[in-house]
């Protein structure tokens, strides 16, 4: 039976990579990468000497189906991405669906099989929420919000609900999110958590018009990765 491990790697910081996550890497056949030149650096630091293979958001359907070939060949994959756990909001999701649809078919025999094992590690929704000091018993992950279509129903679903609500935010719209934020919901509390588990790592706490305050008083705060809490 192959084997394909879904591997989560650091957020930023390298020594969070788990050491479960350092023997599947060594272990498998092949990685498969979101970045090859992203995966690579986390390689040589641990002096894991692996083929790699790029899996991204343009591969396309051929690459899938030569993934689905190595796998009834019986060879071990280990799927990453650029940073933390693969297939949340990544496009890990959509290989791992077709891995199981291939291989639940009748058309598959037994002795083809495929297991599919979770290797847990980093994850920026969970880190972020975890220090955040907001509500944490029930929130909606949104991955990247839309940047036209849909956007304003959300923020507006964001206004009425009573749970915590998470998602990604770039560098070039978190303004943008912010003014949206005050728009809608100008009494919800937020928490931006930003650069985690680097050296400018910082969490900021606040209605919205504080929050813009702050960033548009340090123009510098506007740089980096950015995950953004709203709760009641």
């Amino acid at each position: 039976m192959s084997k394909f491990y879904v591997v989560a790697t650091p957020i930023g910081n390298m020594g969070d990579i788990t050491i479960r996550a350092i023997e599947i890497l060594k272990n498998v056949d092949i990685i498969l990468c979101e970045d090859t030149r992203q995966t690579k650096k986390i390689l040589d630091k641990y002096g894991i000497k692996k083929e790699t293979m790029s899996y991204h958001t343009h591969s396309k359907l051929s690459k899938i189906d030569k993934i689905l070939k190595l796998l009834q060949e019986g060879k071990n994959l280990a799927l990453v991405s650029d940073a933390g756990t693969p297939t949340i909001s990544d496009p890990g999701a959509m290989l791992v669906s077709k891995i199981k649809e291939h291989f639940n078919s009748a058309k598959v025999v037994l002795a083809e099989a495929v297991q599919i094992i979770p290797i847990p590690g980093p994850s920026a929704v969970i880190a972020a929420l975890s220090a955040s000091g907001l509500p944490t018993h029930e929130f909606t992950f949104l991955g990247f919000l839309p940047h036209k279509k849909g956007r304003e129903t959300l923020f507006k679903e964001i206004a009425e609900a009573k749970r915590t609500f998470v998602f990604y935010e770039s560098p070039h719209r978190i303004l943008k999110t912010l003014e949206s934020l005050i728009k809608f919901c100008p009494i919800k509390k937020v928490c931006i958590a930003r650069e985690l588990t680097k050296i400018y790592e910082e969490f900021k706490t606040g209605s919205p018009a504080e929050i813009l305050e702050y960033f548009n008083k340090n123009l510098d705060k506007q740089r980096g990765e950015f995950t953004v809490i709203v709760s009641y």
